[in-house]
């Protein structure tokens, strides 16, 4: 059967893999796999051996993941809201049998877990939700005929993208006996409930890190590190430690070390500085860095539509507590790096134009579980056999779940260039050509501009990129300055100052695109999210080389937006003047606002956003269309309900998710390739 282009629907057909876990042994990885059903993303847990054979061990509509095997390997505990749609941790023997609830927890938020490395506890962090906002409540309201009550805040921190409004409830630190059930509260004293935590090599400590400001967003970052006794509850506080952003605390092997990725020294939480390698004694004292004599950034998120957002950051120790291995995101590449405690370098162990994703490693430090990936190929299970850390390792790819859609599906090769600003800065960029390219034609071309602004685009699969290159148009992506995974000084440039650097370099690849012999220049669209769809605001404004744009979940006022934010700005940090409101010397702010130039805009938009989006609000792009239609500039404004969040274009239903590529299709065949709808 021929090959064809790819289509929106596709997305149906795709198996989301994630989260590897390596058997304590080595001979097998437990992973999930989501896949859409009855338009619903249902991820269920799976182990591959390493002769390539998956076994599913969970089922159900309610979906199962977080797998994690016993220190032994004889369990897998998981979360599921398989009873009473409350989400609970549940036991499953590996040798066979049902699985059995481990927890009684109530209606609430459960995050994270680790088990004891006697295998005895669990440790999780679990939130509550307020007794007038459960499911119960709501029914009982509703026979009652009662209103909905009134929220009530008496923090900034209220509400999170995604996770929604749970006012003051926060996330604790809870000890689990695997035994018998039995949980309880262990530590919450982080103001906001977010907490990095690690087992003491003997079971009987959690290391925990948390910010103690009571205002986060109001001071510089201080993260700071507490032992605590499991037994009594009896707290320890590491001293030592200066102001600066730590998280993914990992305790040594010998229990000598706390090993952590952040920044030390921060002045505000916004990602502009390398995240870094430390270690910390486990009594407390002076942290190490072990890779500052290298410019990566240990935290680089690729971007993609085709999988979890998590997984960009990762630490495991050697065995015998002498290395630790690390994710490197440089140039779009991710890669597996590893640092030996006596050099202090980071070594990187993997080459490719390619996404590695790094599970944990095996007990005896010799396999490393991974997803493998490229801009062609979805993710897969992988494993790394590590053997010694001084040669290059090649990942072996062990499942298939995507290769029947790769045998189907014609695809378009990224193909990189680099090109100059007139300040000399060399900018990253890919070209797609269409699907059926021929020479000499000339064809529509569409540029995609990436969130953050601090991530990065790279050698990740993208749906929505494969989908406009089969619609016929070059698509054109690149990482101007302000993107990670290029040094500090390139993510640093736009720091308060955005449409400046970064404006500079997304025109000079404007003007490649202008000057690329297969692209037609008077049929160039501009589009991207959130921080894209600020700089697709900015452009519009700034200059008249595009047909027609796509503003998604956008900014298009900082100003507004620093009050309105589920992450408010911090006070004469990142933005000069005060960071919670517009009172205080708004001038840079505005100067960056792309609608303080909007009356210059002539280019046709499509405005997308989420009622929902707390991380941006629906109201910058209500100020968008409302310059526009007043303007007279055609615009077309689709706003999706409140249930969906500032991701709905990675995580939302997926008949949203279709609906919004449906809309960007018919947007470039009106407006680039003269099509009606």
């Amino acid at each position: 059967m021929p090959k064809r282009p790819i289509r929106a629907d596709d997305l149906l057909r795709i198996e989301f893999l994630g989260d590897p876990q390596i058997h304590p042994d080595g001979t097998k990885i437990l992973y999930s796999k989501k896949q859409i059903i009855k338009n619903k993303m249902v991820g269920q847990l799976f182990t591959v051996d390493l002769e390539g054979r998956s076994q599913q061990w969970t089922h159900g509509t309610e979906g199962a993941g977080g797998g994690r095997w016993s220190p032994d390997g004889q369990f897998i505990a998981f979360i599921s809201g398989r009873e009473e749609k409350k989400a609970q941790i549940y036991l499953l023997p590996t040798a066979g049998g049902e699985a059995r609830r481990l927890t009684d927890l109530p209606e609430g938020s459960l995050g994270s877990f680790k088990w004891s490395p006697d295998g005895r506890w669990i440790a999780a962090t679990f939130r509550e939700t307020a007794p007038e906002w459960t499911q119960a409540a709501a029914e009982e309201r509703k026979k009652e005929n009662a209103s909905t009550p009134p929220r009530i805040h008496e923090t900034a921190f209220y509400r999170l993208d995604g996770d929604g409004y749970f006012d003051q409830q926060r996330h604790q630190v809870y000890l689990i006996n695997v035994a018998s059930g039995e949980t309880k509260v262990l530590y919450d004293q982080c103001p906001v409930g977010w907490y990095g935590f690690d087992w003491m090599p003997d079971s009987r400590e959690l290391v925990i890190v948390h910010t103690m400001n009571q205002l986060p967003w109001a001071e510089a970052p201080n993260d700071q590190f507490v032992r605590v006794q499991i037994e009594d509850g009896q707290v320890w506080k590491l001293e030592g430690l200066g102001a600066g952003e730590r998280a993914e605390p990992k305790v040594s092997p010998d229990g000598r070390w706390i090993a952590y990725l952040g920044v030390e020294g921060a002045d505000d939480p916004f990602a502009v500085h390398n995240t870094r390698l430390y270690i910390l004694p486990c009594e407390g004292g002076t942290p190490r860095c072990l890779s500052d004599q290298d410019d990566y950034c240990l935290a680089v998120m690729g971007l993609s539509d085709t999988k979890d957002a998590y997984g960009f950051a990762m630490l495991e120790w050697t065995p015998d507590s002498q290395g630790l291995y690390v994710s490197v995101g440089w140039h779009g590449e991710t890669q597996l790096g590893f640092v030996q405690l006596d050099r202090a370098r980071v070594e990187i162990l993997t080459s490719g134009q390619h996404t590695i994703t790094a599970g944990n490693l095996s007990r005896d430090g010799e396999r490393l579980a991974c997803l493998w990936g490229t801009a062609t190929r979805l993710a897969e299970v992988g494993v790394l056999d590590i053997g010694t850390s001084g040669s290059q390792l090649e990942p072996r790819v062990l499942t298939r779940w995507n290769q029947a859609f790769h045998d189907e599906i014609i695809l378009s090769e990224p193909e990189e260039f680099w090109v100059e600003t007139p300040d000399g800065t060399s900018v990253h960029a890919w070209v797609m050509k269409p699907v059926g390219y021929l020479e000499p034609k000339r064809y529509p071309a569409v540029l995609e501009i990436h969130g953050g602004p601090h991530a990065a685009y790279g050698w990740n699969f993208f749906h929505e990129f494969q989908l406009l290159a089969a619609e016929g148009y070059a698509v054109v992506f690149s990482n101007p300055r302000g993107s990670k995974g290029y040094g500090e000084a390139f993510a640093n440039a736009i720091r308060g100052a955005w449409g400046d650097r970064d404006w500079e370099d997304i025109q000079a690849v404007t003007r490649w695109m202008q000057h690329c012999p297969y692209i037609h220049p008077g049929q160039m669209g501009i589009m991207g999210g959130s921080y894209g769809g600020y700089m697709t605001n900015w452009a519009i404004g700034h200059c008249h080389d595009w047909k027609a744009a796509i503003t998604d979940r956008c900014v298009s006022n900082v100003v507004s937006e620093s009050g309105n934010s589920d992450f408010p700005w911090s006070p004469d940090a990142y933005w000069a003047g005060a960071g919670f409101g517009s009172w205080d010397r708004i001038e840079a702010r505005w100067k960056s606002s792309p609608i303080s130039t909007f009356d210059q805009v002539q280019t046709p938009l499509l405005i997308i956003h989420s009622d929902g989006d707390l991380r941006c609000n629906v109201e910058q792009a209500e100020q968008v269309f409302t310059a526009l239609q007043v303007q007279g500039v055609e615009s077309r404004f689709v706003r999706y309900p409140a249930s969906t969040s500032h991701g709905m274009s990675r995580s939302g239903p997926p008949d949203l998710r279709l609906h919004r590529l449906g809309e960007i299709v018919a947007w470039w065949r009106k407006h680039l390739k003269g099509e009606t709808r």
